[in-house]
């Protein structure tokens, strides 16, 4: 009997390329982190000669040390933990206020017709110009800094949520109509399982303007949280605590939009 080994080339074929693109990737993470060792080093160094002021700029030791401050004394919990939880509820607010309204602009074309300037304007308008009048109406506390973080993020997510049910294949909502089905048919069974991708890169975009949002109140209307850090430092002269908690922020971001692509991927495989 002979061998089948006509699938033998085309497995190697996939091996290799498997191989090729894992080197691939080490490689743009080994870079990623020289990168980040080759700034951090270069900014340890300038700080110790003197070439940059070490008062106005820290350094990679003093931000280190000014992190462990925070964990010994529990500020960081305290403050990183607020404003974790501000970030969330604010987008968790985002993500279903703007499905519910784009979903009814969807089920009402003419209502949507009417709105979409207005959701068009308030989108484009400076949503730190809205902070003052957040905490004249509000006054300080959680629930300005909360609609501070939902206005920054809620307008875009509707009208972007909104355009992706509408590019669902029309066809196949005839399709629905056609074997007797209504609109609220055509949307569960149609437009929503198709708008899923839409829907996570919505989610990508929102808790990062989340975050932004809630800082922009917590600058304002705060005692707690890391963008009240970030005014208290400055206004003290403490810029270690000031960058410390810049870059906390970042962390944060950067986590959260890891989870948010885990998620993705983890939809892209099931």
């Amino acid at each position: 009997m002979k061998t089948n080994n006509s699938s033998l080339p085309s497995s190697n074929y996939q091996t290799q390329y498997e191989h090729r693109h894992f080197r691939h990737l080490t490689l743009i993470k080994l870079i990623r982190i020289l990168i980040l060792l080759a700034f951090l080093a270069i900014w340890e160094l300038t700080a110790y000669i003197g070439t940059i002021d070490r008062f106005f700029f820290s350094s990679p030791s003093q931000v280190v040390l000014c992190f462990w401050e925070m964990v010994k004394d529990f500020s960081f919990f305290i403050h990183t933990g607020i404003t974790l939880f501000e970030t969330l509820l604010s987008f968790l607010l985002v993500m279903v206020i703007g499905l519910l309204s784009a979903t009814f602009l969807w089920y009402s074309e003419k209502s949507a017709e009417i709105l979409e300037p207005y959701l068009v304007v308030l989108n484009s308008l400076p949503k730190s110009a809205l902070a003052p009048l957040f905490i004249v109406w509000l006054g300080t506390g959680i629930n300005t800094i909360i609609v501070a973080g939902i206005s920054v993020a809620l307008f875009g997510s509707i009208i972007n949520l909104y355009t992706g049910f509408r590019q669902v294949d029309r066809e196949k909502i005839k399709l629905i109509y056609t074997l007797g089905g209504s609109k609220k048919d055509a949307f569960f069974q149609v437009v929503l399982p198709a708008s899923i991708p839409t829907i996570l890169s919505n989610m990508k975009v929102n808790i990062g303007l989340a975050l932004v949002g809630v800082i922009i109140g917590e600058f304002l209307a705060a005692r707690r949280g890391l963008g009240y850090l970030i005014i208290y430092g400055s206004q003290v002269f403490q810029l270690n605590l000031v960058i410390t908690s810049i870059i906390i922020l970042c962390l944060i971001a950067m986590g959260l939009y890891r989870l948010i692509q885990a998620l993705e991927s983890y939809y892209l495989k099931v």
